[in-house]
């Protein structure tokens, strides 16, 4: 009982003050709290100081690492982006890319080769095509020890590999003797043959691929349709003394015909080509060995019509540039971007000096020096395009208006188109009675820079001195008559090769003996065409596009191994609608070749029966008029105008077919013009 007692009392001592042990519990809780936050704010405080320190750490090794970091990450992105692009374009059906641009710019129009095909054309003439300059593939078949394993590997065109892999070998290979103009001492580059010839200039980027799908689209293939590539770097009779060129076009031409039923050829001849194929129409008919023995009567047997697509006939200033100072409008304002980038000595590779010695052994370039003189291209103070407007406003198709029309002289600010390369913008505006010109001919050159160290780069320049380059900057202004002797001052070795395979004059007796010589076959101005009355002759080029007529130069003084001339990007015309912008004159054409070379032949110089054109063989003009695409998704456009893009123009090409498959001039349309170059034609006072 005792027990249970004090069982029973100290059960009962426990419940006896509840209120009591209450107060101790939460007096208990109180400081158990006080002690949880105390050691709470405590590891705050450390996880804080913690976070504060690996942040820190963090931020400095981000400033480590960030530069190469962000490289990676960079290169990551486009990477992923290219193999992501690579899987759709291999993932997605063919026609996707169509659906996309018919559901954004509506249904796009049948091709040509596809629309004539419904309408029952089909192949008849065999077609020849002639590709201009550097659109035609070049392969090595022998070179130097730094050209290891690039046996048979295209060195131009395809994918310009070797440019970038190891480029003073491949300008060394690309480069011709300076002496001969042909292959130098153990290296031949020769042109890659067939139809991949010059299908794309590089991966993407068509030249007569567009053409040939078409054509084939009525029945043409390859034992009918012929690619006539040549090494486009060699004079015109330099590729038949090197490779038999012509023979071998002969000897096609012949064969197609006769593999045919007697149906005579269409030629297409692009650019240059245009130059080579009039060439070859007198080198053909011309008594050996000069000639190829054809006989007077060969083109009239062979050959139903010559379709000339952006025909250089005349020549195109943009060829002078080139060979004055290795540039044009594009390059010039690269130039102006990134000065001295193509000047200076950067990464041990001077660009401009490099392609200007390669470009300089290439003596095609020197048939596209303007041909004529001031008869055809004008003087110091006329030029047959004056008046010409350059206002580039647009129309809502999107359309140059306006740009191919001639204005009041007053307006358009008395361009002086003649005066192809002027020193100064003062000096194109003057009025030629106060230009104060000094008289470079038989100037001292005074002493060379050949004590300059040049590296592997050496101009011409190189050997004029100070005093001959200062010479040919004070006499201010070259027109057509006098580049000529500008270029045989600067550049006297290439001229002496150009002047032994090519001329630029006008013909006063074309029968007298001397132009049977070959260096005059390739000017339209002194030469005939064949004796073939039922032959036509199409001249086919865009228009409404801005083209290089004259330039303002700037002298910068020979500095080590510079180029001492220069485009003056700088110089602009008075207000947005003049003609002269970056230091370009501009007149109507094609980007590339201007309305009067491209046109005056068809329009004036072979016109009915001339003297240049005896048998009154018919001449039509086809101008296209500039539409660029628009939208990217349309790529380089089915109207353009442009002189390479124009190779894939729906209305050419329609043309083409159209002739091929037997049509006439007359039926096609006869004359279809958007310029004036009958207008600028008449004020030519050439005797015809």
């Amino acid at each position: 009982m005792a027990i249970m007692r004090r069982r029973k009392g100290g059960g009962g001592k426990r419940s006896e003050n509840p209120e009591h042990q209450s107060d101790e519990n939460k007096e208990k809780k109180g400081k158990e709290s006080e002690e949880n936050s105390k050691s709470g704010s405590a590891n705050l405080n450390v996880n804080l100081n913690l976070n504060l320190h690996s942040g820190s750490v963090a931020k400095k090794s981000r400033k480590k690492w960030s530069c190469v970091d962000g490289c990676c990450w960079f290169i990551g992105c486009i990477c992923s982006m290219w193999w992501f692009l690579l899987f759709l374009y291999n993932a997605m059906p063919p026609s996707f890319p169509q659906y996309v641009t018919e559901a954004i710019t509506g249904p796009l129009p049948d091709p040509p080769g596809v629309k004539l095909a419904k309408d029952g054309l089909k192949a008849k003439h065999p077609v020849v095509f002639v590709p201009g300059i550097v659109t035609g593939g070049l392969e090595l078949w022998e070179g130097h020890a730094c050209a290891e394993g690039l046996f048979r590997k295209r060195l131009w065109g395809g994918t310009f590999g070797e440019v970038y892999k190891r480029p003073l070998c491949w300008v060394e290979h690309m480069s011709l003797d300076n002496e001969t103009g042909l292959d130098p001492p153990g290296i031949k580059i020769r042109p890659v043959s067939g139809l991949v010839a010059a299908d794309y200039f590089a991966p993407g980027y068509f030249v007569w691929a567009v053409l040939i799908a078409n054509l084939a689209r009525i029945g043409y293939e390859d034992k009918n349709m012929y690619m006539a590539a040549y090494d486009w770097r060699l004079s015109f009779q330099n590729t038949e003394v090197r490779d038999q060129t012509l023979s071998r076009i002969k000897s096609n031409i012949e064969l197609m015909v006769a593999t045919s039923g007697g149906k005579k050829v269409v030629v297409v001849p692009h650019s240059m080509g245009v130059l080579y194929f009039l060439h070859f129409m007198k080198w053909v008919e011309a008594p050996k060995p000069m000639g190829g023995g054809g006989g007077p009567n060969w083109c009239a047997e062979h050959i139903k019509a010559v379709m000339n697509i952006g025909g250089p006939f005349l020549g195109v200033p943009k060829a002078v540039s080139g060979l004055f100072s290795a540039e044009a409008k594009d390059i010039a304002i690269a130039r102006a971007i990134a000065p001295g980038v193509l000047d200076r000595d950067v990464f041990g590779f001077q660009t401009l000096q490099h392609v200007m010695r390669m470009t300089r052994t290439w003596d095609s370039t020197m048939s596209m020096i303007p041909k004529g003189g001031d008869t055809i291209w004008g003087g110091l103070d006329w030029s047959p395009e004056e008046g010409h407007a350059c206002s580039s406003k647009k129309n809502s198709n999107d359309q140059i208006a306006g740009y191919n029309r001639t204005e009041d002289l007053a307006n358009s600010g008395g361009v002086k188109y003649g005066r192809i390369i002027s020193f100064g913008k003062d000096v194109a505006d003057l009025r030629s009675s106060d230009i104060g010109s000094v008289d470079f001919r038989g100037a001292f050159k005074g002493n060379n820079l050949a004590n300059i160290t040049c590296r592997d780069v050496w101009t011409e320049y190189h050997d004029m001195g100070i005093g001959g380059i200062k010479a040919v900057a004070d006499y201010k202004v070259y027109t057509a008559g006098s580049i000529l002797d500008l270029l045989h001052f600067v550049a006297p070795k290439m001229m002496k090769r150009g002047g032994a395979h090519f001329s630029y004059g006008i013909a006063d007796d074309l029968s007298d003996k001397k132009y049977e010589h070959f260096k005059y076959w390739s000017n339209p101005l002194e030469t005939t065409l064949p004796n073939a009355p039922d032959m036509e002759i199409f001249s086919m080029y865009g228009v409404g596009i801005p083209t290089e007529r004259a330039y303002v130069y700037k002298f910068s003084p020979a500095a080590e191994c510079f180029i001492p001339f220069q485009i003056d990007t700088s110089v602009d015309g008075a207000d947005d609608n003049h003609c002269l912008q970056g230091g370009v004159y501009s007149v109507d054409g094609d980007e590339t070749v201007p309305v009067l070379s491209a046109g005056f032949m068809s329009a004036k110089g072979w016109r009915g029966k001339t003297r240049f054109n005896p048998s009154g063989i018919r001449t039509f003009l086809r101008e296209y008029n500039h539409a660029p695409p628009t939208t990217l998704l349309e790529g380089r456009g089915t109207q353009s105008g442009a002189h390479v893009d124009i190779m894939g123009n729906f209305a050419l090409i329609e043309d083409i077919i159209r002739v091929a498959a037997g049509a006439t001039g007359e039926e096609i349309g006869g004359d279809k013009v958007h310029s004036d170059i009958f207008k600028w034609s008449e004020r030519i006072k050439l005797r015809l």
